[in-house]
């Protein structure tokens, strides 16, 4: 098996501070952050016990890809990339929401509805929906960023604003922002027979400016279907082909796990563990239409802190 990346503990020089998210480890380093996208994999807010190699940094590199492409739309927070696990980027305050934009009816919203519910988010939610059915037009579904071990908590956009998380005139513009990356992501996706469903956006301020931060359009943060045979399945009721980290929920449920007390995560075999890393090579290929480029994970704690170093050295 090759190595995989599943804990960090570095001390770069200017060094002020250091959060491990569930799949990431973000340094303070002066005035930049140093985001290293670590091979932990996350499901149903629950970190799983085996790092999957590669994809750290397949993620790493599809969402510098996107961030680079949507430059024109909002700025964002990416300074560069010295190692392909590794955005370097601009500190910001981030705000304690994440804009969910939905183009169609699945996942949690598609089980929410099946069981009655007709309001999310304080969006309204049209009868006689199908699953997987394209809404109208995208609709904006918040949710509240949670801690490590906790789950995100929906919220509407009143809420937001009356509990003062973001001011109406930011959250004007953060509505702004998430429908033209939507929209930029979903004309991408296009270009690769696919289909952009719903994915997340995190954004925060720098000298009073809104930044997206993060990553962008992702398996990991995003859902995907094949265009092809898109309508033909959804006409026949058939689950949807994706491209997401679903597949990864669908096992753990077929294994009766869903994040639940007493609930223990099935065995992580090495088998699972590699087809779980092929599937993601898989979905980076579609994603980005470029052949994925193992980089050599011999060493990978000690070539990420050279590569760190060697570009704070040149700063």
């Amino acid at each position: 098996m090759n190595q995989a990346l599943t804990k960090t503990d570095y001390h770069f020089k200017g060094q002020t501070g250091v959060y491990h998210g569930k799949v990431r480890d973000v340094y303070s380093v002066d005035d930049k952050l140093i985001m290293v996208a670590t091979d932990r994999i996350s499901a149903f807010d629950v970190v799983l016990p085996k790092g999957i190699p590669y994809k750290g940094q397949m993620l790493n590199q599809i969402a510098a890809k996107f961030l680079d492409a949507t430059t024109d739309i909002v700025p964002n927070w990416k300074l560069a990339s010295p190692d392909p696990m590794v955005t370097v980027g601009v500190r910001c305050q981030g705000f304690p929401v994440e804009m969910i934009v939905r183009g169609y009816l699945c996942g949690s919203a598609w089980r929410a509805y099946k069981n009655g519910v007709r309001e999310i988010c304080g969006v309204k939610i049209p009868e006689g929906m199908r699953e997987n059915q394209k809404f109208p037009q995208p609709i904006i579904t918040p949710t509240t960023k949670a801690e490590i071990g906790e789950h995100d908590q929906d919220i509407s956009k009143e809420e937001i604003i009356a509990q003062g998380l973001v001011s109406a005139e930011d959250y004007a513009l953060l509505e702004k922002y998430t429908l033209a990356l939507f929209q930029r992501g979903t004309e991408i996706a296009a270009q690769r027979g696919l289909i952009l469903v719903d994915t997340k956006y995190e954004f925060g301020k720098h000298d009073g400016t809104i930044y997206l931060m993060d990553e962008i359009h992702t398996p990991d943060s995003s859902r995907y279907f094949y265009a092809e045979g898109y309508e033909e399945r959804f006409e026949k009721g058939e689950a949807q082909k994706q491209l997401s980290k679903e597949f990864v929920r669908e096992w753990l449920m077929d294994n009766g796990f869903q994040g639940k007390a007493g609930q223990q995560v099935p065995e992580m075999t090495d088998a699972i563990v590699e087809s779980i890393s092929e599937r993601y090579i898989e979905l980076y290929e579609h994603i980005t239409g470029e052949k994925f480029v193992r980089a050599n994970t011999e060493g990978l704690e000690q070539r990420i802190e050279n590569n760190v170093n060697a570009y704070l050295a040149d700063k």
